[in-house]
């Protein structure tokens, strides 16, 4: 079946050094060198036998075909297979276990290669093919059929076979956390595979009598009925262990839920900042919100209509809340529009809009500085002023973009990654309750980071990208630079990984898509003799400070940096070449970019700590993690303002307890991610 179905490994991928093969043996002189010699045709040069105790020349003969050959002389199946992965070089991505009797059928590998990029677990099914099914034996049938009941009854995902021919991503290995040292190994991969949400697949293999040697299971009644115990028991410690886990997931997810919602319960009444009180009491509310937030990363499990009641209830609470003062700007910049004054050519102060204010003018904040937001955000301003220069109504648009991005981040990770955006309380707050604009370019880079891990980078065997799709990511990405500036170092991603997988005719494309969208919204503010969206010359921009962190320590050694932001796009700009140079994922390259830009940033607001959430989910990341809770540190600036003083920028003491969370969390990243590799 698999040599006339699947095309040949050639076709499906060009490089196989990132997988090593895990072969335990006990006594299998006969086969092993033609097990070897198969894999080896197959393109794969990482080949371990794990010699588990023989009596016979299976080592010699294995190390002589070329495969590298690791003694475990403690018996178990799991036993052997964990003495295989151990040390295992930095590139080794996948992990392939096959048996050393030649009853697996390897010319069904090309399959198993070519379903990398979609699945996490990829099983061999023998009872899903004529041979497969001849060749097991009656209790082989048995047994496999009752674990795969019992697997689906429990977990409720029906398995098929528990076969030895399997393709597991590394990562996902790690993730599963592998216990059993014996015959249990395959089924408690199986099942930790269901709970930790990993994409699984079976595929129809053939099968093959034992081409040597004596089966240690299958071949007698006692190894049958002994190694059907195992499974029976290790099925019954797992489900054991999982009600336990269920007991506590419950207890953290009701005290989750309870603290998110009571705590946006007390925060809402309390946005007004003007009052120092408020600010006070919405620290209370936050911090409850904090503590059901961290009861979150306890959860392993999450139905979607809970995970939705929470996302939606939160924010639908924090809409009646007072938001904080861009919102004002926002209102006004969109209502000048429809009287024919640009934001650009008049500072909200300006003379002749003095007719014009309304009775919510004195809240704007900077009223001198002309408009300092993308064009196409200025044409969503308008937008909404044109129905009405209405709080709730300019807060609902950013509340529903936040929703949608909540969806978009589900249809890639499962629900309990999703709540590291979804359930945030900085994220809920500056959106739902702040009313700030910036999820508004968050959800199109989101919908650009699908486009490019679902569909640019494609199969392993992709040769060209899908150039539609290409395009339409880049368009998103030029939607998202045209509503906020910063994204556009990652429309210099794409670009560079266009002129990479493809040609410069390609990149020059994607370039021209991604400035698009800003140049046609610019038409209508700019005139014939000039065209100035940023106002550079205002002392904001040139050398305005807000809880900075590497432009604090600077200015402690040279004070002259304190005159000139503009300087550390230099650092800025190295690491974006840096990371161009160093990542290939949309994601990784993102995440970099955007912790650089904060950590150097001189103009530090608390909710620009959201534009990184996102790119965290599915990575463990406990510099986001931290962040997301000490960012409210930044909240101490209104409730000194309100108590009269003016000064806004964090002490010393207040920037350490705001950034150090951050910096440790990076150094704690950095750490787990160079033991994964060395392990």
């Amino acid at each position: 079946m698999c040599d006339r179905f699947i095309p040949r490994i050639s076709e499906t991928s060009s490089n196989l050094r990132n997988i090593v093969v895990i072969i335990p043996v006990q006594n299998e002189e006969e086969t092993i060198q033609s097990v070897i010699q198969e894999l080896q045709s197959s393109g794969l040069t990482e080949i371990r036998v794990i010699d588990n105790g023989s009596s016979d020349r299976s080592a010699a003969i294995a190390t002589e075909t070329g495969a590298t050959v690791i003694f475990e002389p403690k018996p178990g199946y799991g036993r052997a297979c964990w003495r295989g992965l151990q040390d295992l070089p930095p590139e080794i991505d996948w992990i392939l276990f096959c048996d050393g009797d030649g009853s697996d059928d390897l010319r069904c590998l090309p399959q198993f290669f070519s379903l990398r990029q979609e699945y996490d677990l990829i099983l061999g099914d023998r009872r899903a093919t004529i041979q497969g099914k001849q060749v097991m034996t009656p209790v082989q049938h048995f047994g496999n059929g009752l674990s795969g009941w019992l697997i689906h009854w429990g977990w409720g995902y029906k398995y098929h076979d528990l076969g030895p021919l399997r393709l597991i991503r590394r990562t996902a290995l790690k993730q599963i956390e592998m216990e059993d040292r014996g015959f249990g190994w395959t089924v408690e991969m199986q099942v930790r595979a269901i709970e930790e949400n990993l994409a699984i697949i079976e595929i129809p293999v053939n099968y093959r009598p034992r081409q040597g040697g004596k089966s240690k299971i299958s071949g007698t009644i006692v190894g049958s009925f002994r190694a059907g115990t195992i499974i029976l028991g290790t099925l019954g410690k797992l489900y054991w262990l999982k009600m336990q886990r269920i007991k506590a997931e419950r207890f953290w997810l009701w005290l989750g839920t309870l603290c998110l919602l009571s705590g946006a319960l007390i925060t809402s009444p309390f946005g007004d900042f003007r009052e120092s009180t408020n600010v006070v009491r919405f620290g209370y509310g936050i911090v409850v919100m904090c503590l059901g937030f961290m009861a979150s990363w306890k959860l392993t499990e999450l139905n979607r209509w809970w995970f939705w009641t929470i996302a939606i209830a939160t924010r639908l609470i924090l809409l009646l809340m007072y938001p904080g003062d861009d919102i004002w700007r926002y209102l006004w910049e969109g209502y000048i529009q429809h009287l024919g004054f640009s934001p650009y050519d008049f500072a909200p102060n300006a003379v002749e809009l003095i007719p014009h204010r309304l009775e919510w003018w004195s809240q704007i904040n900077h009223p001198q500085v002309t408009a300092i937001y993308p064009p196409l955000t200025q044409l969503g301003f308008r937008g909404l002023a044109g129905f009405a220069p209405s709080v709730m109504l300019f807060k609902s648009s950013f509340a529903l973009a936040d929703l949608a991005t909540c969806w978009l981040l589900t249809r890639k990770f499962s629900y309990v990654e999703a709540t590291l955006y979804a359930w945030n309380p900085l994220v809920i707050y500056s959106f739902a309750g702040g009313g700030h604009y910036d999820s508004w370019f968050i959800l199109p880079l989101i919908a650009a980071w699908m486009l490019w891990e679902r569909v640019i980078m494609g199969k392993a065997n992709q040769k060209k990208p899908n150039y539609s799709a290409l395009y339409l990511a880049s368009l998103f990405v030029g939607i998202s630079i045209a509503i906020k500036w910063i994204s556009l170092p990652i429309l210099g991603f794409i670009s560079w990984a266009a002129l990479r997988k493809s040609n410069l005719k390609t990149a020059i494309v994607v370039v021209v898509l991604g400035l698009l969208p800003i140049c046609l919204s610019a038409i209508s503010f700019c005139h014939a003799d000039s065209c100035s969206l940023i106002p550079t010359s205002s002392t904001f921009v040139s050398h305005g400070r807000s809880a900075e962190f590497i432009p604090h320590l600077l200015a402690k050694v040279w004070h002259q940096s304190t005159k000139n932001n503009s300087i550390f796009a230099v650092p800025l700009g190295l690491i974006v070449l840096w990371s161009l140079v160093r990542w290939r994922r949309f994601q990784q390259f993102s995440l970099t970019f955007f912790a650089a830009l904060l950590i150097l940033s001189p103009i530090v607001h608390g909710w620009y700590f959201t534009w990184i959430v996102p790119f965290a989910l599915g990575t463990r990341n406990w510099s986001v993690r931290l962040v997301s809770i000490s960012a409210f540190i930044y909240f101490v600036l209104p409730y000194r303002q309100a108590l009269g003083d003016r000064y806004w920028q964090l002490t010393e003491i207040e920037t350490w307890l705001l950034w150090l969370p951050f910096i440790l969390g990076l150094g704690i990243d950095w750490w787990r991610g160079y033991l994964s590799k060395n392990k």
